[in-house]
């Protein structure tokens, strides 16, 4: 084994310091956690995977600025969401990686995340200046309620759509093989805010009923919850 004191040094020239990522509209050589920046999403599940965790963050100089938690699945994670909407906002990104926020696939939503902006694949990559705070609500739509498709299906009884983007499903249209060729739903989240500006509830949920694809040309209707 040769004198490591007597080893000569030979200099590398290919210490550039760190690739640049995009961010915002910008391209930056990140060495420091406040130079981070961009809104982006996470998904998780929890070591059992009975639920899963969307995480969405607004992120500016380094620190969370605003969190959207949607979880499905499990209860238990939806209470812990409600913690993590009061954890995450005012910590840095990197903080975040160690907070104790309860739930496995809250906890995986945010790694995910993590690597996705500090690798430079945020959603707001290419657009100047970011989003404001106040963008990751928009996530939702104007009704300000997640997006939920529950679907099950057998081969004994065939597919049911429950509930689509357009909301609760109350009937499924059927054509002459018995296959979906519509529905007819209830927006729940316009229901409510009709309900909550005044409207009697009849009336709200009248006003929030609509139909899809070639719902009005079936030749047979079912409940799918019950027939």
């Amino acid at each position: 084994m040769a004198d490591q004191g007597k080893m000569y040094c030979v200099h590398s020239c290919a210490n550039r310091g760190p690739a640049p990522i995009p961010q915002e509209g910008d391209w930056v050589k990140v060495k420091e956690v406040n130079q981070i920046n961009g809104l982006t999403h996470g998904v998780g599940a929890c070591a059992p995977q009975q639920g899963t965790c969307k995480l969405t963050l607004n992120i500016k100089a380094g620190i969370i600025q605003e969190c959207l938690v949607e979880t499905i699945g499990c209860s238990g994670m939806t209470q812990s969401a409600a913690m993590a909407g009061e954890i995450l906002p005012g910590k840095t990104v990197l903080e975040a990686l160690n907070t104790d926020l309860v739930c496995d696939a809250i906890n995986v939503a945010m790694r995910e995340l993590f690597l996705q902006i500090v690798y430079g694949r945020s959603q707001t990559a290419f657009s100047e200046g970011g989003l404001p705070v106040g963008a990751a609500a928009e996530e939702l739509g104007k009704n300000m309620r997640s997006h939920i498709g529950t679907i099950i299906g057998s081969l004994k009884h065939g597919p049911r759509y429950l509930e689509i983007a357009e909301g609760y499903v109350l009937e499924l249209g059927l054509d002459e093989q018995d296959e979906i060729i519509g529905y007819r739903f209830v927006n729940l989240g316009k229901m409510m805010n009709l309900i909550r500006n005044g409207a009697q509830p009849n009336d709200a949920f009248n006003d929030a009923v609509g139909t899809y694809g070639r719902f009005n040309e079936a030749v047979r209707v079912i409940d799918p919850r019950k027939e």
